[in-house]
């Protein structure tokens, strides 16, 4: 049997492990999120070799959410360098709901940039004039990542336009403190454009292995990320990505991930693979519920913890090279 479709029997059996897991709700406070299907469920698994494996529905379009954060930092980063962008916004884990309004005390800037103060704030640093470019230049570096053309999902961004009240309440907050400048309208456009673009399972997981390849797609080999600042995003989402479940996620799992409301789950193991996962039940704190035990079982089955020591190299890795 090929490395290939070991992995592939390894994503198989966890797919129909947790297919009956029925915990948590679809959510509800974005009125289209509303709409998807409960028992939609994909995994995929891309690795910086470029070998796919995916299983369920991992072609379902589905909006990326707050998985956008890591990947708006990111081009903060090389818009702005590590000076330019910490000055708004930290990196230390808050402990607190995604949507928590508040900014550090000490600094009187957002915690990090993967809740929702930062990732406002991320986005006052590269939205564009007119509004539609900054929108349009994001788009176009995530469809690099992907691998194909993505777009956003207008229903879903007129309904958080409509329903974004707290956001505006963040936003309005950080302007009083000087930590935002311009049009609050055109940020949270930005933002909330950020938030609706439409992805699906195999998407996420080449995003995830464009990171742990060091910014450069594993399939077509385009270089899409300024390399030097990889680094400092997956430290941010290890420490950051999953809000107030962040501690259980790098103990059980232990690999940089962000989680999206809509149910994704991006993983990236760095130099090896990038995961994604999708489900729409969520937890009370936001996160796919299939999706957590999931990547907690991939990550037991391949090796894949941070600080796993068991053996030279993770599983993954060991099947990848063998003859």
């Amino acid at each position: 049997m090929s490395p290939e479709s070991q992995i592939q029997d390894v994503v198989n059996s966890v797919y129909e492990k947790y297919a009956g897991l029925n915990e948590g709700e679809v959510a509800t406070y974005i009125p289209e999120l509303s709409k998807a299907n409960p028992h939609h469920f994909g995994i995929s698994i891309v690795s910086t070799d470029g070998v796919v494996c995916s299983a369920g529905n991992y072609e379902q379009e589905f909006t990326i959410q707050s998985i956008c954060k890591p990947f708006a930092f990111l081009l903060a980063l090389e818009g702005h360098g590590r000076e330019g962008t910490l000055a708004r916004v930290g990196v230390e884990p808050s402990g607190d709901a995604f949507n928590s309004i508040e900014l550090d005390p000490k600094t009187l800037r957002p915690y990090n940039p993967m809740i929702n103060a930062g990732a406002i704030a991320i986005a006052s640093l590269i939205k564009q004039n007119p509004p539609e470019a900054g929108v349009r230049a994001f788009v176009e570096r995530m469809g690099k990542a992907a691998g194909r053309s993505l777009r956003i999902d207008q229903d879903v961004l007129a309904s958080e336009t409509f329903t974004g009240h707290r956001n505006r309440a963040i936003a309005y907050l950080m302007l009083n403190w000087g930590v935002i400048e311009g049009e609050v309208e055109q940020i949270l456009f930005q933002y909330f454009s950020q938030c609706s673009l439409l992805v699906n399972c195999r998407d996420l997981a080449m995003l995830g292995a464009t990171l742990a390849n060091m910014g450069s797609n594993p399939v077509t080999g385009q270089r899409v990320f300024d390399f030097q600042y990889v680094k400092d995003v997956l430290t941010v989402m290890f420490t950051c990505g999953l809000y107030d479940h962040a501690g259980e996620w790098a103990y059980h799992v232990g690999i940089p991930a962000k989680s999206g409301v809509s149910g994704g789950i991006v993983a990236v193991v760095n130099r090896q693979l990038g995961i994604a996962v999708y489900s729409p039940r969520v937890d009370a704190k936001g996160n796919s519920v299939r999706g957590i035990a999931a990547c907690r079982e991939l990550a037991s089955q391949l090796g894949l913890h941070a600080f796993e020591f068991t053996n030279v190299g993770s599983s993954f890795m060991q099947w990848l090279s063998a003859d």
